[in-house]
């Protein structure tokens, strides 16, 4: 049994950073694929960002491509969501899951094992 608690959200205005971390306990971190997704009120929950279980391919959805960075440290069974240039449209509940040996598919939010409890980003305009 994984668990997985993220942190780091809160409020900000449009064009700033926050930075989400999520902590993995119970399993064997490393082999897990870590993905980061969001969700609005009244959307289907909706990919973000993640690193495959090997921890070499990183993948993004294109809303975020080019602000958003994914980074896990597999001695501290964490990962991270850097999140810059923060849009309004950014807001929602963002979660940590975690699918075990997951190489590919990480858009699909169905092929994780483990979810965390999710954390609220708000961006004001």
């Amino acid at each position: 049994q994984v668990q997985l608690v993220e942190s780091g959200g809160g409020l900000v205005q449009a064009g700033g950073s926050l930075r989400l971390s999520c902590a993995a306990s119970g399993g064997t971190f490393s082999r897990y694929a870590m993905g980061w997704f969001r969700q609005a009120p009244g959307k289907e929950r909706e990919f973000v960002a993640g690193f495959n279980w090997s921890g070499i391919s990183t993948y993004y959805a294109d809303s975020v491509k080019g602000r958003f960075t994914i980074s896990r440290d597999n001695a501290k069974n964490t990962v991270d969501l850097q999140m810059n240039s923060l849009k309004p449209e950014d807001t929602a509940v963002y979660y940590c899951a975690a699918g075990f040996g997951l190489g590919y598919g990480l858009e699909n939010k169905s092929r994780y094992d483990y979810w965390g409890q999710g954390t609220q980003v708000t961006v004001s305009s």
